[in-house]
């Protein structure tokens, strides 16, 4: 997913823009790859050949051909984070601070269809699974540092960290429940997903 760029004083630099972009589109020829062959049956040569890019820089960037996908799972939690950085939703809740973000670029519904199948795949290959499962381990890490901020308590409060679990644990669930009905006609977009289950914890980081 992605979100509205930064003014130009947090924009980040072109070098470290273009890194973003290549590890984005290595994630989504993985996830092309992996869904029409299986992950068993792509090579990690075959990934790069597809981005076009070297074997060599795709090691630079992964450590294995399972991580490649990680850039689609981790990129809604660098918005939100960019999102606290400039000042955005500083009041309140960090539930309603993640309420306020908006995705609204024209290339996130290609994108979005892309994590849906990437979140299909993880269902029945654990090594995508697991890539899966600690980007989320890294976000609970991340999620406690916020709140901890925002109240003022250590990182490593207890009380800190059930509630980033909470809110982790609600919109790991909520992403993979969005999945799960994806391919349908109908039904409650992402963004709607996660406020829902976001609202259902809603309280969690107050005292």
């Amino acid at each position: 997913m992605a979100g509205r760029a930064g003014g130009a004083t947090g924009r980040p630099p072109l070098t470290e823009r273009r890194r973003a972009e290549t590890r984005m589109e290595i994630a989504e020829e993985a996830v092309r790859l992996f869904a029409a062959k299986g992950v068993a049956a792509v090579t990690a040569d075959d990934i790069a050949s597809a981005s076009g890019v070297s074997t060599r820089t795709l090691w630079r960037y992964f450590r294995s051909k399972e991580e490649c996908v990680r850039p689609l799972l981790t990129t809604g939690l660098e918005l939100l984070t960019e999102h606290l950085r400039e000042g955005r939703g500083e009041h309140g809740s960090l539930a309603e601070a993640i309420l306020g973000v908006r995705y609204d670029d024209d290339d996130a519904t290609p994108r979005l269809r892309t994590l849906g199948d990437l979140l299909l795949l993880c269902r029945d290959e654990p090594g995508l699974r697991a890539v899966w499962l600690e980007a989320h381990y890294d976000a609970e890490a991340t999620f406690a540092a916020m709140i901890a901020d925002r109240t003022g308590r250590p990182v490593g409060d207890l009380a800190v960290r059930v509630e980033a679990g909470v809110l982790n644990t609600a919109m790991r669930i909520a992403v993979e429940d969005w999945a799960l009905r994806s391919d349908a006609a109908a039904g409650p977009s992402l963004a709607e997903t996660v406020r829902r289950a976001l609202r259902m914890v809603g309280g969690v980081e107050k005292r």
